[in-house]
């Protein structure tokens, strides 16, 4: 052949997804496609000579990546089908129609391991080389060997040449500015990062030894990829330490995985891969460069976003498919039906994966619960095909370490802690320590109590509550025992609204000032034997907290006190005491305050009832103002009262620290103020 000059053919429809994706995102990905390339035209030979149509010696097909940091150049050599003139001419000078399209359009029955599609890889060469050559010798008889080079302008050159051997070499010239290529050790590290897997032997360099006191090269080759990975073998012919192996490999220096998931499906979609159960830590977060993707043994991403659902970014392991559409960078996925397919699988495969080991040893399950529980529950509150699959196997563990599955338990607590209302009450606790004396009062009353100490359980307290019927979740200590599963027959404290009023302003004056907590003070009949004072948080606002920790937008709920009750229990011995004296000593001196306060509100109660319309007159409004300001001084000074003779009472101040200090609220001056009465009282 003469030799030729010409323009690089480009077609507006043809180049349109280049301009629109920049091509390549990453200067580095350049190597992953000519190496790739360079495979493929090994595994076309291959094919053609299993076919028949190549008739010659297959011989070595191994590719050969060479530095050559004196010339400055990085050559990619292959054995393949090589290319005529033509070919280069039709899939070279002609962007984006790829010659791997053409080739699976013929072979599209029988061959699965063409890895090129969009005939776009080779141009990546020319972000790290100002000027690229092709030397190339086809399989075909009579064939001449041709060179083509480009400087990256469109213009090219392509003209005779010699070469001994059948196959490619792409010759990149490094451009001073990416002189990081033409150093043996980065070449490497791309390789072993994009091609450990492809199923030709990729050669890079020779293996080193020690000697003389440093490391020389061998007359070794240095093979960095294994051609045969263990997602590409059947699940049969493997072991538990083919599989432990494989993921030491992967993720040197982590702990084993608790178990693993072979995945293999050729129908609607193409679909190898082996996804491990890491052992996970509560504090986890979700990573993107856990999974890896591959595409035919390519590595592709590790952001598989899309591909599988978020929850299984927990997982680690490889997945390869070449049904999974991507753009010419092979880095970015487009989100489509297939994805969508391939996703709800992943899903399915995983959770009768679960499913399985659940049934086949419980006993191993419950053992790992700690570990994987997190998965699932986050699975469960991401995904809604994932959480009605884990009904069946997501377990709940009670305070004494038994396991039950959430039918089973619902069953177990079902006769003793259902409410009045008919509402199944599944009482949880989130430290055992802290709330010891909580649980064991639910305990003695007969009650079941959960643990719920991970850091998703509050939110998967909320999707119990949703997704079960008539259910609601309660902290053990959000109040007393007796009103947890309020009962139709729960006694109340005897006690006079004149004496509410008296011991609520009693033990409400010598509460400590806290900021960041609120207190409420009630009252409660709840035996001789039980504590004097119960402290208990109320439930709906120490959710609005704990999930505003979590979720952004939610400072409202956040920057609020914590909100406490304070059960006094007034058929406690001391207690009792406590409310005799209180009344012995200021009977005489509330009960007239409390008269005049009736009388000022039954006043407030008939002006009222004369307004109509809820619009009163000007006189009725004033007449309003001065009662209503008549009663606040009457009881500010009924307040006054009680708190100076509260005041002259260690023993109140005594009940409420020592509820306060069994809950670690008591901190401070006021804890030490505590130790010195208690030493005096004694």
């Amino acid at each position: 052949m003469a030799t030729t000059k010409g323009n690089i053919g480009v077609t507006t429809e043809n180049i349109f997804p280049v301009i629109k994706k920049f091509l390549y995102s990453d200067h580095e990905i350049f190597l992953r496609e000519l190496v790739s390339n360079a495979v493929d035209a090994s595994q076309k030979l291959r094919t053609l000579s299993s076919f028949g149509d190549f008739k010659g010696e297959v011989g070595d097909l191994r590719v050969y990546v060479k530095v050559d940091k004196e010339a400055g150049t990085l050559t990619v050599s292959d054995h393949g089908i090589g290319m005529t003139s033509e070919d280069i001419d039709k899939y070279i000078n002609q962007i984006a129609f790829s010659g791997a399209e053409d080739f699976l359009a013929k072979y599209k029955d029988t061959t699965n391991a063409i890895i090129g599609h969009f005939g776009l890889g080779f141009y990546s060469a020319f972000m790290v080389a100002n000027k690229v050559e092709i030397l190339s010798l086809s399989y075909k008889d009579g064939a001449e060997a041709v060179r083509w080079t480009c400087d990256g302008s469109p213009e090219y050159t392509m003209e005779p040449a010699e070469k001994a051997e059948r196959g490619t070499d792409i010759i990149l010239h490094i451009d001073p500015e990416n002189a990081e290529f033409l150093e043996q050790a980065r070449i490497d590290t791309l390789l072993r990062k994009y091609c450990r897997f492809l199923p030709v032997p990729v050669i890079s360099g020779k293996e080193q030894e020690w000697k003389d006191g440093k490391m020389v090269d061998t007359d070794r080759d240095k093979v960095i990829n294994s051609t045969e990975p263990l997602w590409m073998k059947k699940p049969a012919d493997l072991t538990d330490k083919d599989y432990l192996a494989f993921y030491r490999d992967l993720y040197p220096g982590q702990d084993d995985p608790l178990f693993w998931i072979h995945l293999n499906v050729d129908y609607p979609f193409n679909l190898t891969g082996v996804l491990f159960f890491p052992k996970l830590h509560d504090n986890f977060e979700v990573t993107k460069n856990r999974i890896q993707l591959y595409c035919n043994q390519v590595f592709v991403t590790d952001s598989v976003e899309g591909v599988v659902p978020e929850f299984m970014m927990l997982l680690q392991g490889v997945i390869d498919s070449p049904d999974i559409p991507l753009n010419v960078s092979r880095s970015y996925l487009q989100s489509d039906s297939a994805v969508k397919k391939i996703s709800g699988y992943i899903t399915k495969k995983v959770s009768q994966r679960l499913e399985d080991l659940f049934k086949a040893d419980r006993a191993d399950f419950e053992s790992k619960w700690d570990d994987i529980s997190i998965f699932i529950k986050y699975g469960m509150l991401t995904d809604e095909k994932f959480r009605d699959a884990a009904m069946k196997f997501c377990l709940l563990k009670d305070t004494e370490g038994k396991f039950f599955t959430i039918d089973e338990y619902k069953a177990l607590i079902e006769p003793a802690q259902t409410d009045k209302d008919g509402t199944l009450v599944f009482l949880y606790a989130t430290d055992p320590t802290e709330q010891y004396t909580y649980i064991k009062a639910a305990n003695d009353k007969g009650y079941s109590v959960l643990l719920m100490d991970g850091r998703l359980d509050s939110h998967f307290v909320g999707l119990l509550e949703n997704k079960l019927e008539k259910t609601r979740f309660v902290r053990v200590d959000s109040d007393i025992v007796d009103n947890l599963i309020p009962k139709a027959d729960r006694k109340v404290a005897d006690l006079s609204q004149e004496d509410r009023d008296m011991l609520t302003t009693l033990f409400n004056s010598q509460l400590p000032k806290n900021d960041k907590a609120q207190f409420f003070v009630t009252f409660e009949a709840l035996g001789e034997q039980s504590a004097p004072i119960v402290i208990t948080q109320n439930e709906y606002m120490r959710r609005m907290k704990e999930m505003a920790a979590m979720q952004a937008g939610m400072n409202f709920y956040a920057d609020m006190p914590d909100s406490y009750n304070l059960s006094v229990n007034v058929e406690q011995p001391v207690v009792a005491k406590v409310v005799a004296a209180a009344r012995e000593a200021l009977s005489e001196k509330v009960a007239p305050i409390a008269a005049d306060i009736k009388a000022d509100n039954e006043k407030i109660e008939a002006v009222n009832k004369e307004v109509k319309d809820h619009n009163p007159s000007a006189e009725q409004q004033q007449q309003i103002n001065d009662l209503m300001a008549a009663v606040d001084k009457i009881r500010k000074n009924q307040t006054e009262i009680i708190s100076q003779y509260a005041a002259t009472q260690p023993l109140v101040r005594q009940l409420i620290d020592l509820a306060l200090l069994g809950n670690g609220l008591l901190k401070g001056a006021d804890l030490s103020q505590f130790i010195t009465r208690s030493v005096s009282l004694l």
